[in-house]
């Protein structure tokens, strides 16, 4: 039975036409933002004009993501209890981001993780090592929400045939590369509050409506959907998906340090930083953030629970997209082919907003890092040649994405965000980390750290579980795999400090000098970037 025609009727073209209503609501709002896009400053950091709530709104629309969305409802709906333990992670990574991170980068850098870096580091290795895990990190997470694009569309538009899939992954790129070509920034931070705010106001009332059916009573709701999963307690209960063995605690370990420590390190939340115009403003940014993400994670408790008790777990594990079509199936049951139709299109929406963020972030860091410092020496024309690059990149990323997206459709959306997150906390925080508080840090510590941490995570990965030797490996038929656990981030993590640290030692560089400048900077925002007067 395919989901989109079925249960009760709902329409492909309903769904194509609210969501193409967004698509063209947004476009109008990036043409009007990009009238004031004329510096680097304006195209990489919308001009450092966005206030912390504008700021945090956007970050929460940044990371807000289809996998958090779609993803967590359904594994609440499907495990329950141990469903609900990737929201805890991903919310509590927003207090690293806020004590160590937040108000520290905005005042050290200008535009990338790499200007921090760079600060005091010897500038075109450290720049072109900034550059790699950036675009790393990016790709990888590019091609979960792709992925995710593939599969929300067979499922919500009944387009089933693969030639079909592959013209929607396209629109999406091409409508994500408008937006970037043409806002920058200021563009994609409007797009990413929009798209905030209907997808916590879909999911808010979703959660009511949830909620009304059960008197208001959430004990009730939890009673309910353990009864209908056969009256027993495992869906509230730990222990459903990570259970009892060794393994598969310590994999639940790995994964939660992986988000905990990755959410520091992402580029497209890093350079978030940057859109405001005091570092006070970051870290009000990040308070709003950390609110709006937790209460819409609250919801997601509520709407898996919900589908778990209206739509039951079974037929959420049956349908096509299994656990992804717990809350389009939820929308279904409660609103009929309207709701499912507003929820899809935010869902889309969702994919366009993350997308662009990142493609703005891999662009900004191959124009600003690569090309202006290390292939042109610092010697550009920042004005107008930095921007074009950008603008050049941002196509070649678009397309790389469309293709990436169409050849990993099938893939499982989570396990490439997850993995992700871990290149992140294992290539970006030890070098962040370690530049801002540690005195004797120097270049080849930085690089040791990045490439190293880089190179550990990714050879784990290949040789686990996640890619062969299981039932729900990427390559089935094979296996290969001698490393435990499905996620890495246990051991690359530290690996990655370690090798940060050595490479120090190591090292004869001695950097302490800058260093006294960039903390005077970093804790007080003496001489960072401020924020342009037009």
């Amino acid at each position: 039975m395919n989901l989109a025609q079925g249960v009760e009727g709902g329409s492909p073209a309903l769904n194509i036409s609210i969501f193409a209503l967004f698509v063209v609501a947004t476009l109008v709002v990036v043409f009007r933002a990009s009238r004031n896009t004329k510096t680097a400053s304006d195209y990489y950091a919308a001009g450092r004009a966005f206030s912390g709530p504008q700021n945090g709104t956007a970050i929460a629309g940044d990371y807000l993501s289809a996998a958090s969305f779609l993803g967590i409802a359904g594994a609440i709906a499907v495990y329950g209890y141990d469903g609900f333990l990737y929201s805890i992670g991903f919310l509590v990574a927003w207090l690293v981001a806020l004590l160590l991170v937040a108000e520290l980068l905005r005042n050290t850098g200008k535009f990338t993780m790499g200007d921090v870096l760079a600060f005091r580091m010897r500038q075109r290795p450290v720049r072109a090592a900034a550059a790699t895990s950036t675009l790393a990190v990016s790709f990888f997470y590019l091609l979960a929400q792709m992925a995710g694009a593939g599969g929300l569309v067979s499922l919500l538009l009944g387009i089933e045939a693969d030639a079909g899939q592959a013209v929607v992954i396209a629109v999406v790129g091409v409508v994500m590369i408008t937006y970037v070509l043409v806002g920058g920034m200021k563009g994609t931070t409007w797009v990413q509050i929009i798209k905030a705010a209907l997808l916590i106001a879909g999911a808010f009332a979703m959660t009511v409506w949830v909620l009304g059916r059960y008197g208001l009573n959430l004990s009730e709701l939890l009673g309910s959907a353990s009864e209908r999963a056969g009256g027993n307690d495992a869906l509230l209960n730990p222990g459903e998906r990570y259970g009892v063995s060794g393994t598969s605690q310590l994999d639940f370990l790995s994964l939660g340090i992986a988000l905990v420590l990755g959410t520091a390190g992402l580029p497209h939340v890093l350079m978030r930083f940057y859109t405001v115009p005091t570092a006070k403003e970051a870290r009000r940014s990040v308070v709003w953030a950390i609110v709006l993400i937790g209460l819409f994670y609250l919801f997601t408790l509520v709407l898996g629970y919900g589908a778990a008790a209206i739509v039951g777990s079974e037929t959420i594990s049956n349908a096509p997209g299994a656990e992804n079509s717990a809350a389009p199936l939820l929308a279904e049951a409660l609103g009929g082919p309207v709701l499912l139709g507003f929820i899809a299109a935010v869902a889309f929406a969702t994919i366009l907003a993350v997308v662009a963020g990142l493609t703005i972030t891999a662009s900004a860091s191959f124009a600003h890092d690569v090309y202006a410092n290390v292939i042109k020496k610092g010697k550009v024309d920042s004005k107008n040649t930095e921007v074009r690059v950008a603008r050049i990149t941002a196509c070649v990323i678009g397309a790389v994405a469309i293709v990436g997206g169409i050849l990993a459709k099938d893939q499982n959306v989570a396990f490439l965000v997850a993995l992700a997150f871990a290149v992140a906390a294992s290539a970006n925080l030890p070098t962040i980390l370690y530049s801002l508080f540690w005195k004797r840090f120097n270049t080849n510590g930085a690089l040791w750290s990045i490439y190293g941490g880089l190179a550990v995570t990714i050879v784990l990965i290949v040789f686990s579980p996640a890619v062969s030797g299981t039932e729900k490996s990427m390559i089935t038929g094979a296996d290969f795999h001698w490393f435990p656990l499905q996620n890495p981030g246990l051991v690359s993590i530290p690996v990655s400090f370690f090798l940060g640290w050595l490479g120090t030692v190591l090292s004869k560089e001695h950097l302490e000098e800058k260093y006294k400048e960039m903390e005077v900077r970093s804790l007080t925002g003496a001489g960072a970037e401020k924020a342009s007067t037009h």
